[in-house]
């Protein structure tokens, strides 16, 4: 591992905590919290949700990074990100760590005072995810369940309680773990060989490519249950429904572009499918509530 010799800049940092996957979560937190509020969550609101979900995505990307920094480096397909590259030094990621986490909370706080004693939790289950697959295949869906935590607290952070229903988000918040976990497992496949090698632990690594791929698939069936659960507990309609049938085609067509033997096109099945179905449920819930008026 070299060590960084010129003082990494912005675009270093964002590439570190891969920010343009954010587009995976926070649409559905927001729509947790349109659907918490009518359709009408208030500009400050809709703010602080985002930033707060930023703030702890970029703690949870940066320690992941740090953690795994010795794994990175010995592993031909991710030597190249910042730290074992050099561009980052270790030191500098559990900065921006302890920063975001610090701000995550500041917001959390700001929200409200509910949120802000919840904060520690989601910190503990952002952070800990980094050093599951050291001990269980099951990181996947520790993984879902850090990022299913969006939606539940995007709910809260709109309602300030726990009272009431909590059906909503919980179905929401189940159709991201599964849908994230669904497709990790997917590019998790890319390092089949050398979890086996280094004695990590994943699906693939457990069951084999194509084992793995069943089960994402599986996933992938309870993602679109759990999405059509949320569209009749809160009874909505057309839009979400012709958002529904969107997400379930583009799944089918990411789990067409990937095969045991063929994993070329694990890239676009990841980020390209993955990152069009959330905006594409975000919107056209939002055309639901906005223009059906539903609720």
């Amino acid at each position: 591992m070299t060590t960084a010799s010129t003082r990494p800049g912005i675009g270093d940092y964002l590439s570190l905590v891969k920010f343009s996957h954010s587009v995976f979560a926070l649409p559905f937190a927001i729509i947790s919290l349109l659907l918490a509020t009518h359709g009408k969550p208030g500009l400050l609101l809709l703010v602080q949700v985002v930033l707060a979900a930023v703030a702890a995505r970029t703690a949870a990307m940066a320690f992941n990074r740090f953690v795994d920094r010795g794994i990175d480096a010995q592993n031909p397909r991710t030597a190249v990100r910042e730290i074992p590259a050099g561009k980052i030094r270790p030191g500098q990621a559990l900065v921006l760590t302890v920063l975001a986490s610090a701000a995550f909370v500041g917001i959390a706080w700001w929200i409200h005072p509910l949120c802000a004693w919840l904060s520690p939790i989601v910190l503990v289950v952002l952070l800990g995810y980094s050093f599951t697959k050291r001990f269980t295949w099951a990181c996947h869906l520790v993984l879902g369940l850090a990022l299913g935590l969006a939606p539940m607290g995007a709910w809260i952070a709109a309602l300030g309680s726990l009272d009431g229903i909590l059906g909503i988000p919980l179905l929401l918040a189940l159709a991201v773990l599964t849908w994230v976990a669904g497709f990790d497992v997917i590019y998790s496949c890319q390092d089949e060989g050398f979890d086996k090698g280094l004695g990590l632990h994943s699906i693939p690594e457990r069951l084999g490519i194509a084992g793995a791929l069943r089960v994402s698939s599986l996933m992938h069936v309870m993602t679109v249950g759990f999405l059509i659960g949320v569209g009749v507990m809160a009874e909505l309609s057309w839009f979400w429904w012709l958002g529904v049938l969107g997400a379930a085609l583009l799944l089918i067509h990411e789990h067409r572009l990937v095969k045991p033997t063929d994993l070329s096109r694990v890239n676009a099945a990841f980020f390209t499918m993955n990152g069009i179905l959330s905006l594409l449920l975000a919107i056209l819930l939002g055309m639901d509530l906005w223009i059906l008026g539903v609720n």
